[in-house]
């Protein structure tokens, strides 16, 4: 756990853009019963944050995908946090629509690419990936060499890096679940006996309070 990780995480649970509640679980839209809700949007009205999650994310980036020629964010939450890294890298941007426009040239991608153009997609949340990497073959569609993607947070959840794995998708992220349960409890935002629970979900979501 890097300090950078730690410190995003504990910002996240200031700013109320991740809330924990072990034994109050929230209902995701697809049924999951989780212990823990996160909206990243939130960082946008702080400007501390999103500057500390901008340039971090720049950092990755650079050391993580050095030849990249383009960002692109996903639409909608990724979009400032891509033009926030393309601005400190000095690189296009563009956006990616969750799909085709169906009037006009039916584009999916807003902003102007190249065939071959060297691209990192910008996630503000992995939780399954399956958007995410819906996107970047969108971006392969119109031409783009897709590099990897970079996010803010992942609930490291196995669905999720299953679904990399066999897209054979990089992806790099400034902090994660497990860092953020350590946090919180060094925040004293959770106590000592609610980090297994916590980490049972990680574990199996689908049937975490089935057992």
């Amino acid at each position: 756990m890097t300090e950078l990780a730690k410190k995003i995480a504990k910002d996240l649970l200031e700013i109320e853009a991740v809330f924990l509640s072990p034994n109050e679980p929230f209902t995701w839209a697809s049924g999951i019963k989780s212990p823990i809700y996160c909206d990243n949007r939130i960082t946008m009205s702080y400007p501390v944050v999103r500057k500390d999650i901008a340039q971090g994310l720049a950092d990755k980036i650079k050391a993580e995908f050095p030849d990249v020629e383009v960002i692109a964010g996903t639409a909608t939450a990724g979009i400032p946090h891509a033009a926030w890294v393309a601005e400190i890298l000095d690189l296009p941007m563009v956006y990616i629509r969750s799909k085709a426009k169906d009037h006009g040239k039916g584009n999916q991608i807003e902003g102007r690419i190249f065939k071959g153009q060297k691209m990192v997609v910008i996630e503000d949340l992995i939780s399954t990936g399956g958007s995410v990497l819906e996107a970047a073959e969108a971006a392969v569609r119109e031409g783009a060499d897709v590099l990897g993607v970079a996010a803010i947070f992942t609930y490291e959840l196995p669905k999720g890096t299953e679904k990399f794995a066999e897209k054979g998708t990089k992806l790099v992220t400034l902090t994660n679940y497990s860092t953020l349960i350590d946090a919180a409890l060094e925040s004293n935002y959770i106590e000592e006996n609610d980090v297994a629970l916590l980490q049972e979900w990680k574990k199996d979501p689908d049937n975490w309070l089935k057992k």
